[in-house]
């Protein structure tokens, strides 16, 4: 599935070189080299392996545009991320594939679900928490019209609130893909109780209520040690 980025008129040029298909060693030389192995594929051509400068590959996916413009031995193609490995640690980009594209042909994509005003909304003023359910859509649009993100207002969900895909709104020229009325995309749900902080209230007050019973227990030993019967006190009278 196609990764989302920003919408934007101008395409980011990436300047490639076609490689040849070699072995897992020749692969890791190519990285250390400062080079990021991909592939080209799609539309009507065949797929072109290549390799790509990893500083100009990083600012190429930094840059607002979903469209690249990959040159390839003087050839300029449309293309968009099909898909990009990154390390596990380091998260460098491994590899990337990318996808022929026509600007005038509609394509599928996904993109993030931005989820806005949170904090001003009136259930989470008194507590409750808000549960953003759906994290990323999936749409269809031109190469060119694909967003970053898609934004929703949820500054008036109140407790007990559930917002479905159908509140949603998406820019020009974009359609949502998914069952807008299926689709649930935010809850707002009552505040949890923290159990555990409850039952330690419990047990502090337990421990009180005993303490003081005992107390209670003492005090009555006491005065009843100090009484004297009253047999014995006329016993030592006479």
């Amino acid at each position: 599935m196609l990764v989302g980025r920003m919408a934007g008129s101008e395409a980011t040029r990436l300047n490639a070189t076609p490689r040849d298909i070699q072995g897992s060693r020749a692969v890791r030389r190519l990285r250390r080299s400062g080079r990021v192995p991909g592939v080209l594929y799609g539309g009507e051509g065949g797929p072109v392996p290549f390799d790509v400068d990893a500083r100009e590959l990083r600012h190429a996916l930094h840059a607002a545009g979903a469209v690249l413009e990959v040159a390839i031995d003087g050839q300029a193609t449309p293309a968009v991320v099909k898909d990009t490995q990154r390390h596990p640690v380091r998260g460098e980009t491994m590899h990337v594939d990318l996808l022929r594209v026509r600007l005038d042909v509609a394509i599928h994509a996904t993109v993030l679900l931005d989820l806005t005003g949170a904090e001003e909304a009136p259930g989470t003023k008194e507590g409750g928490v808000l549960e953003q359910v759906t994290r990323e859509l999936n749409i269809e649009a031109l190469p060119g019209d694909i967003p970053e993100t898609i934004q929703h207002d949820v500054s008036e969900m109140v407790i007990g609130d559930t917002v479905t895909l159908a509140a949603v709104t998406p820019p020009k020229g974009v359609t949502l893909l998914d069952d807008v009325e299926e689709t649930v995309i935010a809850t707002l749900v009552p505040p949890t109780l923290d159990i555990d902080a409850e039952e330690e209230a419990i047990e502090e007050e337990t421990e009180l209520v005993g303490e003081g019973a005992g107390e209670a227990e003492g005090s009555e030993e006491d005065a009843d040690a100090g009484d004297v019967p009253a047999d014995a006190g006329d016993a030592q009278t006479e």
